[in-house]
């Protein structure tokens, strides 16, 4: 649907970067001084590894030690960066002391690493970011589930209340840590990919390893990840799946499934409260206030087998259609499946 400009310098005319005008827009929405772009977050890890910590020792607390994603696993991505793994502290408590105990000649780096899939409750306590950049070696934050800025200004309300505790790359750079990686996927709403913000020497640093070209995306993705940044940048994140279903208030939601349940009828189909789960590895143990449809019965085989396919979720033996999840456009295919799944109908309404 037309040209661009992925390796050209439109300025000289000559061969560029295909990172420059991506990695230039990630760096301003998240406060760094430079963004590189890599296909997924653990090629961002492995490569800041690699580049910044080879043949020398990475503090990580014990407690985040951890497997995250398809056998993500951070001992592993160490091992194979060259870097040496030095645990820190224990399972549910480091302190600031236990790193400071721990540094070395031989140390390259601290990482901490952002639990973005699992929560451990109780007797625990972890060093902030803040405390760690005090220490005199550069602190890397894998923040995860790629939270530009806590202070979500592309949402007309602020930030949600369930944002509260999840880790932004503007703040966390704020903070101290030199360089932070997250995902471009999950909460970011963009393309699967990977991005190593902060300071522009360790980027730099980065941008020249031998793994970067390796695992560098393709430039569908990266066209992909610009526009997704634009939006941002615009204060305008309609066009975000993401945060257009985030955005969609509670009493909107009840209006379109009353509106639903007018059309088909008594069919065992009832409208009630839901709490949407972010998923995708984010957000562990957080839900959002949600609405939506529920049916007698196990119906997941019977809407799946439709004309659309419909995927829904099963508990306690009903079937539950969370609608933050429809777009509000396919509510009359919603409806058409649904007489058809529940009701003596063979069609409905497109």
């Amino acid at each position: 649907h037309g040209s661009m400009n992925l390796e050209f310098d439109l300025q000289t005319g000559r061969r560029g970067s295909r990172q420059q005008a991506v990695g230039s827009l990630l760096a301003r929405a998240c406060g760094a001084e430079a963004a590189l772009v890599v296909n997924n977050n653990a090629a961002a890890v492995l490569l800041v590894l690699a580049a910044l910590a080879r043949d020398r020792e990475v503090l990580v607390s014990r407690g985040e030690s951890v497997e995250i994603g398809g056998a993500f696993r951070v001992p592993e991505v160490l091992e194979q960066s060259g870097a040496r793994l030095r645990d820190v502290g224990t399972t549910n408590r480091t302190r600031l002391a236990d790193y400071a105990g721990a540094l070395g000649p031989d140390s390259g780096l601290i990482l901490k690493i952002h639990p973005s899939n699992y929560r451990v409750e109780g007797f625990v306590e972890e060093t902030t970011v803040a405390a760690l950049s005090t220490l005199g070696v550069p602190v890397v934050a894998d923040i995860g589930s790629g939270l530009l800025d806590a202070t979500c200004p592309w949402l007309p309300g602020g930030p949600p209340a369930w944002l509260a505790d999840e880790p932004a790359a503007r703040q966390t750079l704020a903070a101290g840590a030199a360089l932070v990686t997250f995902s471009a996927d999950k909460l970011l709403g963009g393309p699967q990919a990977g991005i190593i913000a902060g300071r522009a020497d360790l980027v730099a640093r980065c941008a020249r390893h031998p793994f970067a070209r390796a695992l560098r995306p393709g430039g569908m993705v990266l066209a992909a990840l610009q526009e997704t940044v634009l939006a941002y940048l615009r204060r305008d994140v309609t066009d975000v799946p993401l945060w257009a279903m985030i955005g969609r208030p509670v009493a909107e939601l009840q209006r379109r499934a009353d509106a639903i349940l007018a059309v088909i009828g008594d069919v065992g189909v009832r409208t009630e409260s839901m709490a949407a789960l972010p998923g995708a590895g984010s957000l562990p143990g957080i839900t959002v206030p949600s609405w939506g449809l529920a049916i007698e019965g196990d119906r997941l085989g019977a809407l799946r087998a439709g004309e659309v396919p419909i995927i829904a979720r099963v508990r306690d033996g009903r079937t539950f259609l969370d609608l933050r999840t429809v777009d509000p456009s396919d509510d009359e295919v919603l409806v058409a499946a649904l007489l058809v799944v529940c009701g003596s109908g063979t069609s409905g309404p497109r």
